[in-house]
């Protein structure tokens, strides 16, 4: 905790110089290549009524708004979704707050702020956005070699960028692959952290996971209908141990569902009022991700 506390000392180090201009290159290849693919960019909300509530044991922040609890954002999934009410599509740098549990604040993955790129396209499918998803990374990856290559010497970083398209398991392939190795995680749940860390292991590039079951996500995400009980969504985990860089999928935009839903994971359809009156009035289907800088 007491490095926590001292971060802002990070500043002091020579690396961090390092950091700030490759962070600087991908935030700027991002914005090159959303542009060029037709997204316009907007500004993401900080304060809302209500916020994401699948984010993985982690807390959300609530404030006094002139007397009404308004949450500090842990995530836009909700607002981007009627966002392309207004332009097809869309992206946004938007900051996140998550008051992570003290045993997961050394993982070095769990932040309790940080930015991510969100990006949502109406009548996208999961596949769309896959292939998306996998351009924008070797385009990134490919401007940083170009333009930060000094900056990688003195951080020791020797990255190629990866082949497209990447290896894809499905939830099913592995839960049982986590399995043959000695974990033990029911069917439905949510994979943990270190299984993730390990199943990352395995793999030298990064990889998709997907389909998972209704039960391990939010209400927002679209049920299949050749498979039911099984979303229309995807993870991409980084190699080396990394976990977790994007999660994403379709939409769930029909009124009744979104109800249903809520409902069946014990969410209280109260806190999502202007959500939920958007939705009734009609939002056209999409699909979109988020990707952590």
């Amino acid at each position: 905790m007491e490095s926590i506390i001292r971060r802002h000392l990070m500043i002091k180090e020579p690396k961090f110089k390092h950091i700030l201009r490759i962070q600087d290159e991908i935030l700027s290849s991002i914005r090159n290549f959303l542009r060029n693919e037709g997204f316009i960019e907007i500004l993401a909300p900080i304060i809302g009524p209500c916020t994401d509530p699948g984010i993985r044991g982690a807390k959300q922040l609530t404030i006094d708004y002139y007397g009404s609890k308004f949450k500090v954002m842990s995530s836009m999934i909700l607002y981007k979704q009627m966002a392309i009410r207004c332009y097809p599509k869309i992206f946004s740098l938007s900051p996140n707050i998550r008051i992570e549990p003290p045993e997961t604040i050394h993982t070095k993955r769990h932040l309790t702020e940080f930015r991510q790129i969100d990006i949502e396209s109406a009548h996208a499918t999961c596949e769309d956005m896959i292939r998306l998803a996998e351009r924008l990374i070797q385009y990134v990856i490919n401007c940083v070699l170009e333009n930060c290559h000094n900056e990688l010497k003195s951080l020791n970083r020797n990255i190629e960028p990866p082949k497209i398209p990447f290896k894809r398991y499905t939830y099913d392939e592995a839960i049982n692959l986590l399995k043959s190795m000695g974990y033990n995680i029911k069917y439905g749940d949510e994979i943990p952290w270190d299984a993730e860390e390990a199943i990352s292991l395995l793999n030298e590039h990064p990889f998709w996971i997907v389909n998972y079951p209704i039960t391990a996500r939010g209400f927002y995400y679209l049920e299949c209908d050749e498979k039911l009980g099984v979303l229309k969504d995807f993870d991409l985990l980084y190699p080396e141990g990394y976990g977790e860089a994007i999660s994403g999928g379709e939409r769930e935009y029909r009124y009744d569902r979104v109800i249903e839903r809520m409902i069946k994971s014990g969410e209280n359809p109260s806190n999502y009022e202007w959500y939920l009156e958007l939705l009734k009035d009609g939002v056209p289907p999409s699909a979109g991700f988020g990707i952590g800088i």
